[in-house]
């Protein structure tokens, strides 16, 4: 496998889960404690080798642009101040050697279409699908375990975790044989299947491998799941013509898509990395 260099970020949504705090500020900006998310997935990938980030934005999401450019005025400001902390922090945001890149998405038409849109920036290489909705604490990035999977075993990866059956309609489940303790071969995925026909309780995360064949596949993937174009379906056929593999990560995952699970992340990275209670 080719050196896995670039990252989408698919960050579009409109985050109506948290109105009216996303009526003017992307969902993607929202702090815990005192990073917005999307830096939590930025971080995790830099960490992991990623030198490209590729950001499928929309309407009302400039705020992520001006987060990660530089800041002339303020950084001024802070060096007039000798506040040397904060104008480290700002200006350290991202590594001088990576790049950030921008482009549209121009309807809410699903992840799959998403990640469609970044094919011409990506081009015929592997790449790493990042969802800031999930932060996920590890000692070893997550991402970085996907990529090292993904070269040990030659094929796309995906971020897998045991759940509640009950819980089968929130996820893209996926089942097949044992390769070794932590990966199984993906021989079958459905996105959010009720828990009567779900095919295991083994359900992706939004942390992915892929190889570039997944274009190909997604342009095919008519619209499934919510009238949307899904991600999984395009990885479903995707194995048709390459090995897939769900690896299970090591770490705390927490779904900041909710309310819960944004609550519960501020206040375990509080306690755990800045020492508050």
């Amino acid at each position: 496998m080719k050196p896995i260099r670039k990252a989408v970020f698919p960050v579009a949504g409109m985050g109506t889960r948290f109105l009216p705090a996303t009526k003017a500020m992307p969902k993607e900006m929202l702090p815990i404690v005192d990073k917005p998310l999307i830096q939590y997935a930025v971080e995790e990938a830099v960490a992991s080798g990623i030198t490209d980030l590729i950001f499928i934005t929309g309407r009302n999401k400039r705020a992520i642009e001006d987060h990660f450019d530089s800041a002339p005025e303020l950084e001024a400001d802070l060096a007039a101040k000798n506040k040397q902390t904060l104008l480290d922090a700002v200006r350290n945001i991202i590594p001088s050697y990576v790049n950030c890149i921008y482009t549209r998405q121009p309807a809410p038409l699903g992840l799959g279409h998403a990640v469609l849109c970044a094919a011409p920036i990506v081009g015929n290489e592997p790449f790493v699908v990042l969802l800031a909705d999930d932060l996920i604490d590890s000692d070893t990035y997550a991402t970085h375990q996907l990529v090292e999977a993904a070269h040990q075993h030659n094929g796309s990866i995906l971020a897998i975790q045991s759940i509640e059956p009950s819980d089968t309609q929130k996820y893209g489940i996926i089942a097949g044989p044992r390769v070794d303790d932590r990966t199984t071969r993906v021989e079958n995925i459905v996105e959010k299947p009720k828990p009567e026909a779900a095919p295991s309780n083994l359900a992706v995360v939004g942390r992915y491998v892929l190889e570039p064949e997944i274009f190909e596949h997604l342009r095919r993937t008519q619209a499934g799941v919510g009238g949307e174009i899904q991600l999984t379906d395009g990885i479903a056929s995707l194995m048709s013509e390459r090995p897939v593999f769900g690896v299970e990560y090591t770490g705390t995952r927490y779904d900041c898509g909710s309310k819960d699970g944004f609550f519960k992340a501020t206040m375990e990275i509080g306690r755990k990395y800045h020492g508050l209670s």
